[in-house]
């Protein structure tokens, strides 16, 4: 009775839809609306109907990812198709945060795990479809038909420029990746540029990249915890680019400090992360975050961008500049899975068929989500003043922009 509740609630919601979508069933039964449909859907088993007939994206992403449904399109089609299907899912950005954070999750050991988790998946099928430089944060588009390649660079550029590097400067980079800032920084600037990262693929690699591009005497990596980072001496810049999603709400008044305490005074900091879209929720759905949270980013939290700026300020980092890169970051996601669906039997081959699919329709959910407005990027540039108020920057952004 309740599969045939269900199979009715679904096929009643395809019709009101009015998108050209081919259904099969695993009883054989077939749904086809439209001449030429270009979504095909097979329904592996009836768990599936759960997903559909009640739908959310991250419910859709759930059965996907399991095998209870296959999906036939191109990557939009796919994403224009659940979202149609689910409809206007609002959320209430005036509710509150839960005082049950789970702070607790992000110690040393646990954020190791969460990091390694998402990031030791395989060097190989990261080459695949990130740009030359091995880049994993938000691009920087000058013009909208630039390459990958150029937006990714020109995005290395602009975080060199906000900070004001300069030959000899003590540069740091939290959370390094596939080292791809601090390689630039070190070649093009000239600085000493340490990167820190947690995840031991990514360490050997930039490893390997600093010996073959002979630059040990001016950069290194560390495989290395935020925390354990020593603050003697001091850094004159320090950068961190999708950071800080990982470190835990509660625990950003004491990553702040920590940075606070490696700066030299006047010194500047950019932090680059995602923000939630309303002022006390995440802005996006339960489900989605159920989702992000089993298969993606183990105890990734949000804040919104005020909330940052704030408790910045709190450890007494003043905020010099913010800009919003959430189109850009739109662009680059749908750069990103077009390139893993143009490689996608390398990527199966590599990383098995589910994990495959969990990062074809995280990486398009999130498009989405940057498209609608569900989420924001933000660069923050902040510094420590000096003992006597003073900071060591330039009067006006002309250097940013040259």
């Amino acid at each position: 009775m309740l599969q045939a509740q269900l199979l009715n609630l679904f096929e009643h919601r395809l019709r009101e839809i009015d998108v050209p979508v081919s259904v099969e069933f695993w009883n054989g039964k077939s749904v086809r609306l439209g001449d030429h449909p270009r979504v095909k859907i097979a329904l592996r088993r009836p768990a599936a109907l759960r997903a559909l007939a009640r739908p959310g994206l991250g419910k859709i992403g759930t059965a996907y990812v399991e095998g209870d449904i296959d999906i036939d399109c191109d990557i939009h089609d796919l994403v224009g198709f659940a979202e149609s299907l689910c409809g206007s899912q609002q959320i209430d950005l005036r509710k509150r945060d839960s005082d049950d954070w789970k702070w607790w999750w992000h110690t040393p050991k646990y954020d190791r795990r969460a990091i390694g988790h998402h990031y030791d998946v395989s060097n190989e099928f990261f080459a695949l479809w990130l740009d030359r430089q091995r880049v994993y944060s938000c691009a920087y588009f000058r013009h909208d038909d630039d390459s990958l390649d150029l937006a990714q660079e020109q995005k290395l550029d602009h975080i060199c420029r906000k900070l004001n590097l300069r030959p000899g400067e003590q540069f740091l980079d939290i959370g390094c990746g596939w080292g791809g800032l601090i390689l630039r920084a070190a070649e093009k600037y000239g600085v000493h540029a340490t990167g820190i990262t947690l995840s031991e693929q990514q360490f050997a690699y930039v490893q390997e990249q600093i010996r073959a591009r002979n630059i040990a005497d001016r950069c290194e990596v560390r495989l290395m915890d935020y925390r354990d980072v020593p603050e003697d001496p001091p850094f004159d810049k320090i950068a961190s680019v999708g950071m800080f999603e990982h470190v835990g709400k509660k625990k950003l008044p004491g990553y702040f400090a920590k940075i606070y305490r490696l700066l030299k005074p006047g010194g500047l900091v950019m932090n680059h992360g995602l923000t939630s879209a309303g002022l006390y929720s995440g802005g996006l759905s339960p489900d989605v975050t159920d989702f992000i949270d089993r298969y993606v980013f183990p105890g990734g939290e949000i804040p919104h961008l005020s909330k940052e700026i704030e408790l910045m300020a709190g450890e007494n980092l003043e905020c010099l500049d913010v800009e919003c890169l959430r189109p850009h970051y739109a662009k680059t996601l749908w750069h990103w899975v077009e390139r893993l669906d143009a490689r996608k039997d390398e990527a199966r081959a590599l990383v098995g068929e589910k994990k495959y699919r969990i990062w074809r329709i995280y990486m398009a959910g999130y498009a989405l989500a940057f498209q609608r407005g569900w989420v924001a990027v933000n660069q923050v540039l902040a510094a420590r003043p000096l003992p006597n108020g003073g900071l060591l920057t330039p009067l006006t952004r002309e250097h940013v922009y040259c």
